[in-house]
């Protein structure tokens, strides 16, 4: 497998955890480069569901290697209580995850202004998970940040910590909001620290010598091409690059290092939180919370649903560069006597085939739909594009054509069996 980056091509929750499960079989080393533990990954192993937030997916493999990049925003605490998660399914991460010591640190500080700055916005809201991953950032940008790697140095993250939760404190009081305890602070993150110590690593080192060494990587995007900070549906976004390009700056590999993007679309549209989508449905996303389905992994949050949006698909297409498409969740339209899909949108009375760059406009379009015929059988036990009903694999190809783009798998369900692999 050639050194291959994947992100998801809408709003999150497209199922990539389940698609880097089974590219993880061809990889060395699996690397996480931007997000928090605001991105849930779900994999379900036989019988077993495992939701990992921070670690890599390929953990889950025995013996590959995963890595947790620079760009990623991280609370020790949170990631210690993961590791204890995967000890107690009997996982051993030992000599398999490396934390870069430039990764940033999440405070609690973070959390309680997150929770502050989206009560304050009334109805509108972003929909932020309320981990503290924007204010982290912020502190990023800002250069007041604290890193892992002053975090396992007793005295130095002291010093750190006291003159940001003094700083912050002042925010919080002014607000009406309860201080941070220093002491409590300092003390479970250095407990934490102790216990990530034999983790952490100079990554981007190791990264460039597996290289080196012809190893092969997989990069793991979290949330989705329209949470980018830059390219998503602003301000209705996240705080880091969840595009391709993210990869580089979020791990410290070159451009040119890269030989594969792959895409994660599910076969409709969903997204958590607030922010403009053209194609929402609402009775579809009702029929999907009544079968238990559409709930974030996260956050429990039930998710916005509607049709698949080929505008946003083929706007994916052209920002992250993606060589092929995996199509998740086709088995979720299964039931289905019609299928829409947006071909293309009218604003202000005029048909566009772009995406808006304001969130206003894209507020503001209408959807045009094309039509097809559903194929209402159970696609579960499918296991090769042959055995997928006629009508499926017509939609399929569809998506294919309209986005200019070839489709590597599809998936039916769940399982990493459920997966009918095209390349």
């Amino acid at each position: 497998m050639p050194n291959t980056v994947l992100i998801g091509a809408q709003w999150g929750d497209e199922g990539k955890g389940k698609i880097i499960d089974v590219l993880t079989d061809e990889a060395d080393i699996v690397v996480r480069m931007q997000g928090g533990n605001n991105a849930g990954h779900t994999v379900l192993v036989g019988k077993k569901k495992y939701v990992l937030h921070l670690i890599p997916s390929g953990i889950l493999r025995p013996r590959k290697k995963c890595i947790i990049g620079n760009g990623v925003v991280m609370d020790p605490v949170h990631l210690v209580e993961e590791l204890d998660g995967l000890a107690k399914l009997n996982i051993n991460v030992k000599g398999r995850l490396f934390i870069s010591e430039n990764a940033h640190l999440v405070l609690p500080y973070h959390r309680a202004l997150d929770e502050l700055r989206e009560a304050s916005k009334g109805k509108g809201k972003i929909g932020t998970t309320k981990r503290g991953i924007g204010p982290t950032y912020e502190d990023k940008v800002s250069r007041v940040g604290i890193r892992l790697g002053d975090l396992l140095d007793k005295d130095r993250f002291s010093s750190l910590l006291r003159k940001r939760i003094q700083s912050n404190n002042r925010i919080l009081r002014e607000n009406g909001a309860k201080s941070i305890s220093y002491k409590k602070v300092l003390e479970d993150y250095l407990i934490a620290g102790e216990r990530l110590r034999d983790f952490v690593a100079n990554t981007f080192i190791m990264l460039h010598e597996a290289m080196a060494q012809k190893k092969r990587l997989l990069f793991e995007g979290a949330q989705g091409t329209f949470l980018d900070l830059d390219h998503g549906t602003y301000p209705y976004v996240t705080s880091s690059s969840t595009t391709s390009g993210g990869a580089c700056t979020g791990a410290g590999v070159p451009p040119n290092r890269i030989d594969r993007v792959v895409g994660v679309m599910k076969a409709y549209t969903t997204r958590v939180g607030g922010g403009p989508f053209p194609t929402e449905d609402e009775e579809m996303g009702s029929m999907f919370h009544e079968m238990g389905r559409e709930f974030g992994a996260t956050t429990g949050r039930a998710r916005r649903c509607g049709w698949l949006d080929m505008v946003m698909i083929r706007h994916a297409c052209m920002v992250n560069g993606f060589d092929d498409i995996s199509v998740t969740i086709l088995d979720g339209l299964d039931n289905m006597e019609t299928i829409k899909v947006c071909v293309a949108y009218r604003l202000k009375g005029e048909i566009i085939h772009h995406l808006p760059s304001s969130a206003i406009d894209l507020e503001s379009c209408e959807p045009v739909y094309e039509t097809f015929k559903g194929w209402q059988c159970s696609t579960e036990k499918c296991k090769s594009w042959g055995s997928l009903p006629l009508r499926a694999r017509q939609y399929v190809k569809a998506i294919s054509t309209m986005a200019g783009t070839k489709i590597s798998s599809v998936s039916v369900g769940p399982d990493r069996n459920q997966t009918i692999r095209l390349m």
